[in-house]
C-alpha cells in the first residue's frame, strides 16, 4: 500500500508533537523484548487529545474505504486497539468486536468478545505494528471463527522486515495510517532530532534486534 504523503506527516507530526512517539538516539529505551531502541511509541496518548484522535478517526475510515471497502464489522486488537477500533466502527456506523490476546479463563472463555458471525467480512484495528505476531494472532482467531479477513489497519508500523514477511506469508494485507520512515523525516524537519541521527536510525530499523549490543 502506497501511503499519502500529507496525511502520513502529518499523522507523524500529530505523534511527535504529543509525544506519543520519543526519539532518544544518545539515551535509547529498552523494550518488554529487551531490544535497545531509539524509538518508543504509546499511540494510547492519542485518545487524550480530540484533535488528533478525530484526525487518526477520520484517517483510517479513509483508508478501510480505499483499501479494503466497506467490512461487515471492524475488530480491534487487545488492548490499545479497542478504543481506535470503537471509534472507527462508530463512524462507520458499523458493529465492533476485540480480539482478546489469550482466551479467558472463566466463564465462556471467549478470545473474540461482541457478536460476529462465521462468514462475516472484518477490517482489524491496531494502533501500532512492530513484528506483527500479536497482531496477527487476532488475524487468526477471527479466520477460525469463520471471518473473511480483508486486512488490517493501523496508526504506525515500524517497517521492520520481520513483519512485512509475517503478514506477506498470512496473506494479510496492511494499511497504515504512517510509518517510520515519514517519521524520522518530519522529525528532522522540525528539529525533534539532528540530521545526524539519521544513519543511526536507520541502521535501527534494519536489525533491531542487534542493534545497541
Amino acid at each position: 500500500m502506497k501511503l499519502n504523503e500529507e496525511s502520513a506527516l502529518k499523522v507523524a507530526e500529530f505523534l511527535l508533537q504529543i509525544k506519543a512517539i520519543k526519539l532518544e538516539v544518545a539515551k535509547p529505551f529498552t523494550w518488554a523484548s529487551g531490544w535497545k531502541s531509539p524509538i518508543y511509541c504509546d499511540n494510547r496518548k492519542t485518545l487524550s487529545y480530540p484533535k488528533v484522535r478525530t484526525y487518526i478517526r477520520q484517517q483510517f475510515v479513509k483508508v478501510i474505504t480505499d483499501e479494503f471497502g466497506i467490512p461487515d464489522v471492524i475488530a480491534g486488537v487487545a488492548t490499545a486497539g479497542i478504543p481506535q477500533g470503537v471509534l472507527v466502527a462508530q463512524e462507520m456506523g458499523l458493529p465492533f468486536v476485540y480480539v482478546r490476546q489469550s482466551e479467558k479463563t472463566h466463564g465462556l472463555e471467549n478470545k473474540i468478545e461482541g457478536v460476529i458471525e462465521s462468514g462475516q467480512s472484518v477490517v482489524v484495528i491496531e494502533d501500532l505494528i512492530s513484528t506483527g505476531g500479536s497482531s496477527l494472532k487476532a488475524v487468526e482467531a477471527l479466520r477460525k471463527a469463520g471471518c473473511e479477513v480483508k486486512g488490517m489497519a493501523a496508526i504506525f508500523t515500524y517497517g521492520f522486515p520481520v513483519a512485512e514477511q509475517a503478514f506477506a506469508k498470512a496473506k494479510c494485507p496492511v494499511a497504515t495510517l504512517s510509518n517510520y520512515s515519514f517519521l524520522i523525516q518530519q522529525a528532522v524537519k522540525n528539529a525533534y532530532i539532528l540530521e545526524k541521527d539519521l544513519a543511526t536510525l536507520e541502521k535501527w530499523r534494519e536489525k533491531p534486534e542487534e542493534w545497541g549490543k
